[in-house]
């Protein structure tokens, strides 16, 4: 699935209210004096685009090219967010700029990785029909470029019902599918959308239907479905993932490592689902895309976008994904060991033939997973393995040997290397343990001066690949 996602950069359009989430940085070590309130020693400061911005900032991090329609105010909130857009290469033709408004910016004050404080500043004032007019007429000259619309509404007054319908009516026109992230208790506004994604207390709100289990959540989904005029119907179900119902209903769980903020979850599944749908998915692919991305941003602290890189690597972490995602190149390898090592994991490296995989090598796999939070195994190519083994070997072609590795729980990354020994690939890799089989005791083992440690794992007593072959033969005659 990742791998077909990464050759797109499709064109989304994303229209809504914008603001700047403002963060505050600090530590807490004692109760104020004057009042029975934390005081927070502010030690880092950040702004992030907000809002619909978040969902630009989660399509810009999964490489789509994106342009935003939307209203801000001659302030300094305003100046400072219209530069963000441009530095963010998002283009804005669509975007408006009001005297009277107040640019939304919302500040949180985040004491040892919790929030513990927001304060807002903004303008809820609906735009008017003649504002709406400008926006629909900008998006109109420009419109043949999208793949995508999305109208990201978080209630600030721009996306109101004569926009919204102006929109839809202008995407029906141009066959360009819309998906749209609601507020509030009527969704008729949202009418000829192709998706709504409420969340569960949104959809329960909008349809009066309290979802308790399956048949009531079905029950909403045909309702919002019906209503609006869907061609498919969403609920996102927070740490339960999604259900979708167009002619009968699917439940897509997610599996969260840890949460830690939920906080622009949202922004991410409909930007994750924008940039599937708009890539050529079906519905389904897309919604199991969403489920990764956001499951992603949870473990992280504050509004978070999903790379590309870090979905596969989460989908790994599941062993989830197909064998093909996990058998890299060098290259690939070397970027997705920077990534780790930048967070913190231990890399764990170990190489072989693997040929006719047996008892003993799943074993000597599963007791070098447990050195350390990523294993990486360096196959033998065919030319190697005859080298080392004779002519008559391997007996399975290096691409079938790396299926069946990267197929194993035990094991998240599989690279082919063609020389006899590893020696580059482990120089490449500098793990942190480095794991060969028993029968080294005593003996130089390549590449430990590239690792923090070396590890040695014994072999099950009579179990090896030559056996195999023997008893084999030894069977045919």
């Amino acid at each position: 699935m990742i791998e077909i996602f990464r050759a797109n950069k499709p064109n989304i359009l994303v229209i809504g209210d914008l603001m700047i989430d403002h963060y505050l940085w600090g530590g807490c070590e004692r109760i104020s004096p004057e009042a029975p309130v934390q005081v927070v020693d502010i030690k880092n400061e950040t702004t992030v685009l907000g809002g619909a911005g978040n969902v630009l900032n989660n399509l810009l991090a999964l490489g789509a090219r994106v342009g935003v329609a939307g209203v801000i105010g001659d302030d300094s909130n305003g100046r400072e967010l219209a530069l963000m857009l441009k530095s963010s290469g998002v283009q804005t033709e669509a975007l408006l700029c009001q005297k009277a408004r107040i640019t939304s910016r919302k500040s949180r004050i985040i004491a040892s990785n919790q929030q513990v404080l927001r304060y807002d500043k903004e303008s809820t004032t609906p735009i008017s029909n003649t504002d709406a007019d400008r926006i629909i007429a900008a998006i109109e000259k420009d419109i043949w470029l999208y793949d995508m619309i999305v109208i990201s509404d978080y209630a600030k007054g721009v996306v109101t019902p004569y926009l919204a319908q102006g929109i839809l009516s202008l995407s029906r026109r141009e066959q360009k599918k819309v998906i749209v992230d609601p507020k509030g208790s009527d969704f008729s506004k949202y009418t000829g959308a192709y998706m709504l994604t409420p969340n569960k207390k949104e959809a329960v709100l909008a349809t009066g239907i309290d979802i308790v289990d399956d048949d009531s959540l079905k029950a909403a989904l045909m309702e919002l479905q019906s209503t609006c005029q869907l061609h498919t119907s969403m609920v996102t179900l927070s740490e339960e993932g999604l259900a979708l119902y167009d002619d009968h209903l699917r439940h897509f769980p997610t599996v969260a490592r840890e949460i830690y903020d939920v906080t622009g979850a949202g922004d991410t599944v409909i930007a994750s689902l924008a940039f599937a749908l708009a890539s050529g998915s079906s519905v389904d692919m897309a919604a199991q895309f969403a489920n990764y991305a956001a499951a992603v941003v949870v473990g992280k602290v504050g509004s978070a976008t999903a790379t590309m890189d870090e979905i596969e690597m989460y989908v790994s972490s599941l062993h989830q994904s197909d064998s093909q995602t996990r058998i890299k190149s060098f290259d690939a390898i070397d970027a997705i060991v920077r990534r780790a090592k930048a967070q913190g994991q231990r890399i764990v490296f170990t190489n072989g033939c693997f040929d006719i995989l047996h008892v003993g090598h799943v074993k000597y796999l599963q007791a070098a997973k447990h050195f350390g939070d990523l294993l990486i195994v360096g196959l033998n190519a065919d030319v190697s393995v005859r080298s080392l083994k004779g002519e008559s070997r391997p007996i399975n072609t290096q691409e079938d040997r790396a299926h069946v590795l990267a197929a194993l729980d035990a094991v998240d990354y599989v690279v082919i290397f063609s020389d006899e020994t590893p020696y580059e690939l482990i120089k490449m890799i500098a793990p942190h343990t480095l794991v060969k089989g028993g029968d080294y005791e005593g003996r130089d083992v390549v590449g430990t001066e590239f690792a923090h440690e070396l590890k040695l794992v014994p072999f099950v007593e009579g179990k090896s690949t030559s056996k195999t072959i023997e008893k084999i033969e030894g069977n045919r005659c």
